[in-house]
């Protein structure tokens, strides 16, 4: 049986790899602590495989900030999954970035940050409680600043504070909806069902909302989705990858342990807190495609694609649907893999051409076909056409939709179809790049230049090829995934 002290491993394994890199000055900014790093990502991937298999309910109490308010990490199926996701692609995103950031400055500090954000990821996925959760939450939003400020020009150190300032307004708002539920919760403990005391009212419900809004602010939710489409073109592509494809899913993960091991679904389900929330997920669905099918910047387009996708999920959480909670499951993974490939590929166009617009890329899959084939299997999955895992996603959020009975009956056809108009914006700003990229037309600067050979060396390009085809297995090869999430939704519903 795994001791319970071991859920410190993935934890600490990653936190004190970073401080020794942040502070052995004989790394430099050389490429000499790149197989440290590496090292480190992978066996953080390998010390979560004893947890896969260790008994739900393992607990670990780290200390008291009273009687009634322990800091504790508790294993369940739902934090596994997302250590194993935040995990995989933080060790891909990292391995492309050994190549990216090769003549970067400060690369030092760089990865002494990222080391130590994905130990505090963990934290977060193993966290117990909502203080726990919390604590890491804003441990993790100081820690990632750096990455988005990396460069420290103007724009960027613009962006990062822009970045901190929404979080913390996030972060605030989460800890006010703590305060005003406290006096109707049983204990602040994570359990499947939620621990609400009869009787609870309509503060206990504004408390809700004011939690959902607040960890929506880091899964780019309108009205505070601001930072993503500031941060994203400023921070390095690798920083970009995780902040789409794993910081915005420290959101959601908030969102689901508010709605489904706090306060319970049935609390909520009906009430104007529900409505209002998928209101907001099916306004910020929408915007953010419309946004992006307008945006010429290719990262700034990618990050409201962000914006929307990330919606998608909480969308799903919203529903209060078992159907609808698979869906929201799968599109974590789905638009976790596929977003890393997206922010990738962009990185790599940018870095080996210089070109950052969309209105640049003429012939780009030419010169560079590897990265634009992995761009467009990316495309083709965030847009949800089969075989891919976006497709199974998208699939189960529709039926969850579609299955809703406790809201007025127009949102159970009006949730579909915003889904698929965003779907066709999906494929209007990412297939539109393809086309560009593979089918340029007439070439004014004469045939050499259109086919010169700009692609990026394998270790930019491997992870790339990696998350792309995973996403394309998993959609072919869905069965285990739909099972466990199946597992969790009964648990929770």
């Amino acid at each position: 049986m795994l001791p319970s002290w071991y859920l410190l491993v993935p934890v600490l394994l990653p936190v004190l790899s970073g401080l020794f890199v942040g502070l052995n000055k004989r790394f430099g900014d050389s490429s000499k602590r790149d197989p440290f790093t590496f090292a480190v990502l992978v066996l953080n991937l390998g010390a979560l495989v004893p947890v896969l298999f260790a008994p739900e309910g393992l607990r670990l109490e780290l200390f008291r900030l009273s009687e009634r308010l322990p800091v504790f990490f508790r294993l369940d199926d739902t934090g596994r999954f997302f250590a194993v996701v935040m995990a995989l692609l933080w060790a891909v995103s990292g391995a492309y970035s050994f190549e990216y950031m090769e003549h970067a400055e400060h690369r030092r500090r760089y990865y002494s940050f990222y080391l130590i954000s994905l130990g505090v990821l963990m934290g977060l996925c193993f966290a117990g409680s909502i203080i726990t959760y919390y604590m890491f939450y804003e441990l993790m939003t100081l820690l990632t600043v750096p990455l988005v400020m990396h460069e420290m020009t103007k724009e960027a150190v613009a962006a990062g504070i822009k970045y901190l300032i929404y979080s913390v307004l996030g972060a605030s708002l989460a800890l006010l909806g703590v305060f005003l539920l406290s006096p109707v919760l049983e204990s602040f403990d994570f359990i499947a069902g939620g621990w609400l005391k009869a009787g609870a009212d309509g503060t206990a419900l504004t408390a809700v909302f004011l939690m959902l809004v607040g960890f929506g602010t880091k899964a780019g939710m309108f009205p505070l989705h601001g930072w993503l489409p500031t941060a994203h073109p400023v921070a390095p592509a690798p920083a970009s990858a995780v902040l789409s494809g794993i910081i915005t899913k420290a959101g959601v993960l908030g969102a689901l342990r508010v709605v489904y091991f706090l306060a319970g679904a049935d609390f909520l389900r009906g009430s104007w807190a529900h409505i209002a929330w998928m209101g907001l997920t099916l306004f910020t669905v929408f915007m953010g495609s419309m946004l992006a099918f307008k945006e010429d910047l290719l990262k700034k387009r990618l990050a409201w694609s962000s914006v929307s996708q990330v919606s998608y999920v909480l969308f799903g959480l919203s529903t209060l649907h078992p159907l609808g909670m698979v869906g929201a499951l799968l599109h974590v993974a789905a638009h976790a893999l596929i977003k890393n490939t997206l922010f990738m590929s962009a990185g790599a166009i940018i870095h080996r051409t210089g070109k950052t617009r969309v209105s640049e890329l003429e012939g780009i899959g030419k010169q560079m076909p590897g990265v634009m084939w992995c761009f467009t299997i990316a495309s083709v999955g965030l847009v949800g056409i089969p075989p891919c895992l976006g497709f199974v996603s998208k699939w189960y959020l529709a039926q969850g939709a579609l299955s809703m009975t406790e809201l007025p009956g127009f949102l159970s056809w009006l949730a579909p179809a915003i889904l698929l108009i965003s779907a066709l914006l999906t494929a209007g700003y990412l297939l539109t790049v393809v086309i560009r990229g593979f089918f340029p037309g007439n070439n004014p600067d004469g045939s050499r230049k259109l086919y010169e050979n700009r692609e990026p060396g394998l270790v930019m390009l491997l992870p790339m090829v990696f998350a792309a085809a995973l996403s394309l297995f998993l959609g072919m090869f869905p069965n285990a995934l739909i099972q466990l999430f199946t597992s969790i939704a009964g648990t929770v519903m």
